[in-house]
């Protein structure tokens, strides 16, 4: 970066890691069905079905610590490489502003309503949809047990956005400093297996720094617990894309990690298993599995970026359709999930039908969603697209990985 001008160099323009794009499409379809499945998991979710299955604990466990992490990993790695195609680190802020807070905005003010007006009807709530969205919903405060107004799943929006911003705020304040700890931290990295225990250690070491100290609530001021678990893998997707070299112990040591993830799991699983529903487990225990949980996100997140360099690097047709659909499937799944529930889990029906016609309308209106509003110009900032752009006349190879 020169900090003259505060522009970027041309290192990064050009660069594109197609696998990283499908690892991204893949996990949030994951999201989607990880959600769908929340409904039929023993334990508590915004809506359950009757009939509940003790078998989903294990998959369920074993999806919920990497996830996350995994996105927060692949949003720092695409946000290197925006601001690399950006003209300074404002331009690349203003972009993200309006590609993030447009769509949390309106997800907010439209969306998310739906699934606050199901919630106070499970507390009693007896009123219609519209009273409730033109009334009720625009409260602040407490009400009903439920904190208004409400931005319910899109807090990984608003989270990605408050992190983006401050990495922004730093490249443009001290571009000279950022850029010398990056390479600093590049190179402890690169050297035997640091980049295997060291990022776990750290994020197991402050989330057990932070569990009986602060309490796990959502909200930017006030989850200090999952911002120590989401910014690490945030800044290390942004540091692999500016440091290709880091990409060499990834593929040293993803074995490594697939078996630590393992172990985790086993521990996680074995928790989840003996303490079920409302029980707590004692304080040792629940230590143990918030390390476990910690050091999976990680490993998982570091044998799967292996994965997606190794086996998805190279483009498809259909590539860039799924990348621009994401976005607006993850905005209206929730909601669709939740409302299709409410009215579908009155008909006391079998649970297995539950779930295919729970899946179908949720796909059919993130469809519709998608497909309806990226034809529509006013309509695609409000879901997360950008600009319609002329398709390209040839498909653009694949970066080779820098060796």
């Amino acid at each position: 970066m020169d900090a003259s001008t505060g522009t970027i160099g041309t290192s990064f323009r050009s660069q594109r890691h197609y696998g990283l794009d499908w690892l991204r499409i893949a996990a949030f379809g994951l999201l989607i069905f990880y959600h769908i499945g929340m409904v039929f998991v023993p334990g508590n979710w915004v809506i359950k079905s009757q009939t509940t299955y003790s078998w989903l604990i294990v998959p369920m466990t074993l999806l919920s610590p990497w996830r996350l992490t995994l996105l927060f990993a692949v949003s720092g790695f695409a946000s290197a490489m925006l601001l690399g195609r950006s003209a300074s680190v404002g331009a690349f802020a203003w972009s993200r502003a309006k590609r993030l807070l447009i769509p949390l905005a309106f997800g907010m003010a439209v969306l998310v309503p739906v699934e606050m007006w199901v919630r106070v009807q499970e507390h009693g709530y007896a009123l219609g949809y519209f009273h409730f969205w033109l009334v009720d919903y625009w409260r602040w405060g407490d009400w009903m047990g439920y904190e208004f107004p409400s931005w319910e799943h899109l807090w990984f929006v608003a989270y990605l956005a408050a992190y983006t911003f401050m990495l922004a705020l730093v490249l443009a304040w001290m571009p000279d400093r950022a850029a010398r700890a990056g390479d600093a931290l590049a190179n402890w990295l690169d050297h035997r297996s640091r980049l295997l225990w060291a990022p776990a250690a750290l994020l197991a070491t402050m989330k057990l720094s932070l569990l009986f100290i602060v309490p796990e609530k959502q909200g930017l001021f006030t989850d200090w617990s999952g911002h120590a678990l989401y910014v690490p893998p945030f800044l290390f997707g942004f540091l692999l894309a500016r440091h290709p070299q880091l990409w060499k112990p990834m593929e040293r040591l993803w074995k490594p990690a697939l078996a630590a993830s393992a172990l985790a799991g086993a521990i996680l699983v074995t928790v989840e298993l003996t303490w079920q529903g409302d029980a707590w487990p004692p304080h040792a225990v629940m230590a143990i599995d918030r390390m476990a949980r910690s050091a999976m996100g990680w490993m998982m997140t570091i044998a799967l970026f292996r994965l997606a360099d190794r086996l998805w690097n190279h483009d498809h047709p259909l590539r860039q359709t799924l990348g621009e659909a994401v976005f607006p499937f993850y905005l209206i799944h929730h909601g669709a999930i939740i409302l299709t529930a409410w009215y579908l889990l009155q008909l006391g029906l079998p649970a297995l039908v539950e779930f295919l016609i729970l899946s179908a309308v949720t796909l059919a209106a993130c469809l519709i969603f998608y497909l309806g509003g990226r034809e529509i110009p006013p309509l695609r900032p409000l879901i997360g697209l950008g600009p319609r752009k002329r398709k390209p006349g040839a498909t653009v190879k694949a970066v080779a990985r820098p060796t």
